[in-house]
């Protein structure tokens, strides 16, 4: 059998069996007061945010982030450090162009085409 202190009060017992004079606590007040924001903030604390973004708008994002944490990081390396995702992009713009740029920025006007 067993019993829950139901009085409003800031300390909520639980006790087992016949033995009223052994309570176990619950800590129902602590828990209540439990941000979940400072949690995902203190686990993400190298993140930083834009000053125009919501507490609301910044607890979606980090829920996010924890949720899909393997495609952001690699293991317990910090969000954003991944390995074997490095590409090189050469950007070539010497002769011979390519078809792409050789055409002129705007299209011939009619007087230039007859």
């Amino acid at each position: 059998m067993y019993g829950i202190d139901i009085y409003n009060s800031k300390n909520r017992h639980l006790t087992i069996g016949t033995n009223k004079e052994q309570k176990f606590s619950l800590d129902i007040y602590q828990l209540s007061t439990h941000d979940p924001l400072d949690e995902l903030l203190n686990e993400f604390r190298e993140g930083q945010f834009s000053t125009t973004v919501t507490s609301k708008q910044k607890l979606s994002l980090l829920k996010t982030l924890r949720k899909n944490r393997p495609e952001f990081a690699i293991g317990e390396e910090p969000l954003g450090k991944l390995k074997g995702n490095d590409i090189e992009l050469c950007l070539d713009v010497e002769r011979p162009y390519t078809p792409i740029l050789r055409r002129p920025p705007y299209p011939a006007s009619l007087e230039t085409r007859k």
